[in-house]
């Protein structure tokens, strides 16, 4: 019987230990918030807007800019992009390339 308690308590103490050293490395084992806000954070703020081109999108509630040869931008401000969906647009915006989206600046309707 004092070997099954003492084995019990063993287990114990090493989860417990597992546990504090998980909380202690963070993430990846703790997510915190999306992922896109930690990126978009940690851009240096040297970042220049660019112009981009395309057709405005939706997924569920995100909103994402198609370009003329397919490629994919996720929008960071639906609020702003919302009155544009299914219309032609250049968006002024910053390119956040490990995320693969765009922080928009300004919208317009494109010229045809």
């Amino acid at each position: 019987m004092k070997l099954i308690k003492r084995e019990l308590l063993l287990c114990i103490a090493l989860t417990a230990f597992v546990f504090v050293c998980a909380l202690a490395w963070g993430s990846p084992f703790l997510a915190i918030g999306s992922g896109f806000d930690a990126v978009h954070a940690q851009e240096p703020q040297t970042a220049r807007a660019e112009g981009f081109n395309g057709t405005i999108e939706r997924e569920g509630e995100q909103f994402l800019l198609r370009d003329a040869s397919g490629q994919v931008y996720l929008l960071d401000d639906a609020q702003r992009v919302q009155p544009f969906e299914g219309k032609t647009v250049t968006i002024t915006g910053t390119l956040d390339r490990s995320a693969n989206a765009i922080h928009v600046e300004r919208i317009d309707s494109a010229t045809i």
